[in-house]
């Protein structure tokens, strides 16, 4: 369906700028856009390029070779006329070679290059960022759900967060000066599905899981194939503002780990890096700080704005979408299903046992107390 205009006004785009395109978001939705033949061009942009596959099924979309910390960007904005910019080049650790402040490089200063180029360029109308509910932190002191006025409750400790906060807090200020640009932030719960190699994918591929002892985490996550839908409907159609997309309903970190068929190994916060490592090996050390605090607290979303404003509808609930990644992975039970029941028949033989015992010497002794 094509989509004229937004709620602000602003014309159904014509020429769509995407950063980040090497990466499963803002590559796909490249592939998505291109269909579309209301968009006249699709620019996708990166410092790496994308896979071959990739690149076949962007199709029509002209992939330029950039970083969007050099003002060369602004030449492709100008040149190209873009009229809409699609944000999605924000990393979620450091890169193999630099370290925290690379990382910090490519997030925040890139973005904010990125949002001086729309400022000063005359034929921008919207951009949209795509975000994550990590700038919600999580803490004890959390909320069931964070409508988009909260905050955190506890500043968020991971970089990724930080970096988060800030570029949130730049293109809402091109918001402010640019009062004709229609800007969408889309706060992500975190992504999971067949394709994509995400936090909890890696986490649960692991046969021993590591969890941490009084803890259950509520889950709240968003299907790969809804956060590219989410991502379209704001690029197309959506109206400026804060929206948090995620699934309908949550799934707890205990049932996570069974309905993967994984091993559950609940240990001390203390120890849980140590014991994780020991489990899990390089896995854990490649985890944020932002991500294990997920895997402690976990984070809901109110999702109310998400349908009454932006008018996306997810077609995954939270349980559907974990459950699809564990088809799509061929994740299979450590444990055999014949084990565990084998296991749980004796068991019950035991407790059977006991009770027939415990009758017994009930009977026996009745008679003499009536003596």
């Amino acid at each position: 369906m094509c989509v004229n205009s937004n709620d602000r006004g602003v014309a159904a785009p014509k020429v769509v700028l995407v950063t980040g395109v090497s990466r499963f978001l803002g590559g796909y939705l490249v592939t998505r856009l291109a269909q579309n033949p209301s968009i006249e061009r699709v620019i996708a942009v990166d410092t790496l390029s994308p896979s071959k596959d990739l690149l076949r099924k962007m199709g029509r979309a002209e992939f330029v070779r950039a970083d969007i910390r050099n003002p060369l960007i602004g030449k492709v904005v100008r040149s190209a006329g873009v009229d809409t910019v699609v944000h999605a080049a924000t990393i979620a650790k450091p890169p193999s070679s630099g370290g925290r402040a690379t990382m910090k490089d490519l997030n925040v200063i890139g973005a904010m290059q990125l949002f001086a180029v729309c400022q000063n360029s005359p034929t921008v109308r919207k951009v949209v960022l795509r975000s994550s509910s990590s700038v919600y932190g999580c803490s004890a002191k959390d909320p069931v759900n964070f409508t988009e006025e909260m905050s955190a409750r506890r500043p968020p400790q991971g970089a990724y967060a930080r970096d988060t906060i800030d570029i949130e807090g730049y293109v809402r200020g091109l918001g402010r000066r640019r009062p004709d640009v229609a800007v969408s932030i889309l706060r992500m719960a975190p992504l999971i599905g067949p394709r994509l190699n995400g936090t909890i994918s890696r986490y649960m591929t692991s046969p021993i899981i590591p969890s941490i002892l009084g803890r259950d985490a509520r889950m709240q996550l968003l299907h790969e194939e809804d956060a590219l839908a989410a991502l379209e409907r704001a690029t197309i159609g959506g109206p400026a503002g804060t929206f948090n997309v995620g699934a309908d309903g949550t799934i707890m970190f205990s049932q996570a780990i069974r309905r993967a068929g994984r091993i559950e190994a609940p240990v001390p916060f203390a120890l849980f890096k140590s014991v994780g490592r020991a489990l899990m090996g390089g896995m854990m050390r490649e985890f944020t700080t932002e991500q294990l605090d997920y895997f402690h607290f976990g984070c809901g979303l109110d999702t109310t704005r998400m349908r009454s404003d932006l008018g996306f509808e997810p077609r995954w609930t939270t349980v559907q979408a974990f459950d699809d990644f564990v088809r799509g992975a061929a994740l299979r039970p450590v444990l055999k299903t014949e084990w565990v029941d084998a296991a749980e028949k004796q068991l019950l033989s035991i407790v059977d046992a006991g009770a027939a015992v415990s009758t017994k010497v009930l009977t026996v002794a009745s008679p003499g107390r009536r003596r």
